[in-house]
């Protein structure tokens, strides 16, 4: 079996600070096999250095090696500066769709009960995001407009995935965008999950309002949720389930091109957390979701190992929690490298302890 290469996206503060913690996961000591790591650093100061090219050069890389793992990175907010790292790397591998899921951590009360997975299915492009926007007078009046756009083609890949991730999960497809008010528009991903109901038909299917979706997600608690969305609302909706259970700390991001058969082709995984600069150089965050990254990453790697790595990290980034040992944002008084430590004796007992099995 051919060794994977992934392509490491290095960051800022912080964020490089928990990718680098998280990669001591990824070694052969740990997980029971290699794994090639092709660095790009994508922190501001070298992405100024190249004006971008570093970014292009490793989104290049992505769209060989099909996997990616990115840190989190400093987007400036001046007009002329470099601007989104992550927005040049979903349009240079034509990402299309981005996957959140919020998770129950052991020991941190979810808000209204909510205890079952959420995973927000949201389409990566368009919509808001890109939208041509001007201002006009009239009269003593100043006029702005902003012209959006989708296309049915990612709609398709949004609603397709999403019956898959549930079918796969276990969970029910609800929510839906404000298709009463906008048929045409946002009509055209309605069409598109009834068409993927009609394909999925044992996957359980609930379609809401997106007023509604976000109404009955804090006054159920019950099955775990696949929900699909477009560009703005799932950005907004993601945020809210991940404060729902209580931190953004149990959640991974993950970005995925696809084939013209519909398959997922390259996949790009990160936290969902920003660069934290308070809490540079302290060895004091979390690094929960940049390890759970990785988890996620491995799932789209065709190796059995993998595969049983990815759980063994999942399920040891939890039951670490759960013992008690966390960092301080969690309640507890652990180091960010005490945390990766425990977590790291879990994944190898139970790739041990598997093995013999």
């Amino acid at each position: 079996m051919p060794k994977p290469t992934i392509v490491v996206l290095e960051g800022d503060q912080t964020g490089q600070e928990l990718l680098v913690e998280s990669l001591r996961v990824l070694v052969p000591d740990v997980v029971g096999f290699e794994v090639d790591l092709e660095r790009y650093d994508l922190s501001l100061e070298k992405r100024r250095e190249t004006k971008n090219a570093i970014v292009h050069e490793a989104a290049a890389a992505m769209k060989r090696t099909k996997l990616g793992l990115k840190a989190a990175t400093i987007t400036p907010e001046a007009s002329g500066d470099v601007g989104s790292p992550n927005a040049i790397l979903r349009r240079a591998i034509d990402g299309k769709v981005i996957v959140r899921t919020g998770r129950r951590i052991p020991g941190v009360r979810p808000v209204a009960g909510i205890h079952a997975p959420i995973s927000v299915v949201r389409m990566a492009v368009g919509d808001a995001y890109g939208a041509k926007e001007w201002r006009e007078q009239e009269g003593d009046d100043e006029v702005a407009y902003r012209t959006e756009r989708i296309e049915r083609s990612v709609c398709r890949v949004v609603a397709d995935y999403a019956f898959f991730h549930a079918r796969r999960s276990g969970a029910k497809v609800f929510g839906g965008p404000k298709y009463t008010v906008s048929p045409v528009y946002e009509g055209m991903l309605k069409e598109e999950m009834d068409a993927a109901a009609a394909r999925y038909p044992d996957v359980e299917y609930e379609p809401q309002l997106i007023d509604a979706t976000y109404a009955l997600l804090i006054s159920t608690a019950g099955d775990p949720m696949v929900i699909p969305t477009l560009n703005r609302d799932g950005d907004c909706l993601s945020d809210l389930v991940m404060q729902l259970f209580g931190s953004i700390a149990g959640a991974e991001s993950t970005l995925m091109s696809f084939t013209p058969e519909g398959k997922p082709d390259v996949v790009m995984t990160e936290a969902p957390h920003g660069t934290a600069p308070r809490l540079f150089g302290k060895n004091v965050a979390n690094p929960m979701a940049m390890i759970l990254a990785i988890a996620a990453l491995l799932t789209f790697v065709d190796d059995r190992r993998a595969t049983n790595a990815s759980r063994a990290i999942y399920e040891s980034v939890l039951e670490t929690v759960r013992e008690g040992i966390a960092t301080s944002d969690l309640g507890g008084h652990a180091s960010t490298g005490e945390f990766t430590d425990a977590v790291i004796a879990k994944v190898k007992t139970k790739l041990d302890v598997w093995a013999t099995l």
